[in-house]
């Protein structure tokens, strides 16, 4: 290797490697990095990764969770936003064979990979989760494990039934593609910088039924809108969506639709969106775009 990686257990080593490198930490970016070695290990162990399996990780920093991937003897391609990190891992870990750095903002950049991976993982940002993890879902780049380090906050919604303060459209999605679990909780003495907060591990893996990859997106932009005016019945809430998909009728005939087909899959006429599983909104969801198209 090209420089020698600091001890990723120590945060003075850290600290002293950051400033001859001429790097520091950046708030924007999340960057808080993981120092302890058992649960690096759980992370791993978890991800259940094996020789040749190709793997991304989103958001490596310095490197901690790259150097034991790649003890596995994976094929690993890393996405780092900070450009003084790429730098750096370049210089650590670029004479591995199995190693490639892309660039930049991860949402901006993962879709020109030609090859997609067997397991993803990564230590999330708060503001750039669920944005990250909804464009993997929604684009139908689902390997067989998916392990993300992200709020606790943040993992509760991902996991949340309805009925419940943290169901929301995230919800609906994770649910909708994959079976999504927390594994466990990592305190903030875990990391440096510390964080104001505890974080959690989830994962992700393909469910057994999916909603179909060609209808997810638009499935997904349907559960937004139903999700939009949250304290709003679905008829209420929806109607910006139907003006758009059943722009063909006026809008008294768009309610009655609404209202029709509600009744007819066995709901109230005045029910919220977090009142139904994702389940019953994909139905809710494919009935209504079988009316839009009849009304073409």
């Amino acid at each position: 290797m090209g420089k020698t990686a600091p001890n990723y257990d120590s945060p003075t080593s850290i600290k002293a490697f950051l400033e001859r490198e001429g790097l520091w930490v950046t708030k924007r970016f999340g960057q808080n990095f993981l120092i302890d070695r058992s649960v690096r290990g759980r992370i791993v162990d978890a991800l259940a990764v094996e020789p040749g399996m190709r793997v991304w990780e989103i958001g490596p920093g310095i490197g901690a969770m790259t150097a034991l991937i790649l003890e596995k003897r994976a094929h690993l391609t890393v996405f780092e936003i900070d450009h003084g990190f790429v730098r750096t891992l370049e210089s650590l870990y670029n004479s591995c064979g199995d190693f490639s750095v892309v660039s930049g903002d991860m949402l901006k950049t993962w879709h020109a990979q030609t090859e997609r991976p067997d397991r993803i993982f990564g230590n999330l940002p708060y503001n750039a989760a669920f944005a990250i993890i909804a464009d993997l879902l929604e684009q139908n780049c689902v390997p067989e494990r998916m392990v993300f380090t992200l709020q606790k906050e943040a993992a509760r919604r991902m996991v949340a039934r309805p009925g419940t303060k943290d169901y929301s459209s995230f919800s609906v999605l994770c649910a909708s593609v994959c079976d999504v679990r927390i594994l466990f909780d990592i305190g903030a003495s875990s990391f440096w910088p510390q964080p104001r907060v505890t974080s959690s591990v989830v994962q992700l893996v393909p469910a057994t039924s999916p909603v179909p990859a060609e209808l997810r997106k638009g499935f997904s932009d349907f559960v937004r809108a139903a999700f939009a005016l949250r304290r709003k019945t679905l008829r209420n809430s929806l109607r910006g969506w139907l003006n758009g998909n059943l722009a063909a009728i006026d809008e008294t005939a768009r309610d009655a639709i609404l209202l029709e087909t509600l009744l007819g899959l066995g709901h109230r006429a005045e029910i919220r969106a977090e009142a139904l599983s994702p389940g019953e909104l994909f139905a809710l969801y494919r009935e209504l775009l079988a009316r839009a198209s009849a009304s073409c």
